[in-house]
């Protein structure tokens, strides 16, 4: 019965998230008008959710035009979500990125290019051991450009690899900053065992991998 009854918790805790994810409110986001974000200043801004908002920060804040990077949530149907209630798997959120960047040094593209380069792209529902759908791969689009960039790029690396790519495509809808204890966690805490054993390897990797992306003190 011990072994039942955490195999019970487990499955509801699926069939929750499954729920979520194919709700009508979650539907209705999946298929909305995306929301176009104005130039302001001359910075553009950009939405990604790639696993541990933690590391996706980290990763786009070492790329060259990318002025700051903003942890929070997006992508679901509840207003002001928490980290709490994302973490459930019923607000239909994931943990996202708002990149701010000048798009005269770096363009969309790159930043989706950066995106896919930056994980473990055919995993569902999480990256490594971060699992479940408040860590799923969305990517957001803006207009019909940028949604036709990421369904290139998607098909290019899918059949680059014959594999299904996990990434979801989303309408841009709304983001909301996350608490503040997650701005700049990697930064602030270099000594966190998650940092030193999943963000900062998941980092060297993405740095490897494009060094001519990167800001000169990076």
């Amino acid at each position: 019965m011990q072994k039942v009854i955490p195999l019970l918790i487990i499955s509801l805790l699926f069939s929750c998230n499954n729920t979520a994810q194919t709700s009508p409110k979650q539907l209705a986001i999946i298929n909305a008008e995306p929301v176009e974000v104005p130039i302001q200043k001359g910075k553009a801004r950009a939405y990604f959710a790639s696993g541990c908002f933690w590391c996706v920060e980290a990763i786009y804040e070492s790329v060259k035009g990318v002025s700051e990077v903003i942890s929070g949530y997006s992508g679901g149907h509840t207003k002001n979500p928490t980290y709490e209630a994302s973490n459930t798997g019923r607000t239909g959120h994931a943990e996202a990125v708002e990149v701010i960047y000048d798009p005269n040094i770096v363009s969309f593209s790159t930043l989706v290019d950066v995106y896919f380069g930056s994980q473990n792209p055919t995993q569902v529902n999480g990256q490594g051991n971060d699992i479940g759908s408040q860590y799923r791969s969305i990517i957001f689009y803006q207009n019909d450009e940028q949604k036709q960039i990421i369904e290139t790029k998607k098909a290019a690396l899918a059949k680059k690899l014959n594999a299904k790519i996990a990434a979801e495509i989303y309408p841009f809808q709304k983001f909301w900053k996350a608490e503040d204890y997650h701005q700049n966690y990697e930064r602030l805490h270099p000594e966190n065992s998650y940092i030193q054993n999943v963000s900062i390897p998941r980092i060297n990797r993405f740095k490897r991998k494009f060094p001519e992306l990167l800001k000169e003190n990076h």
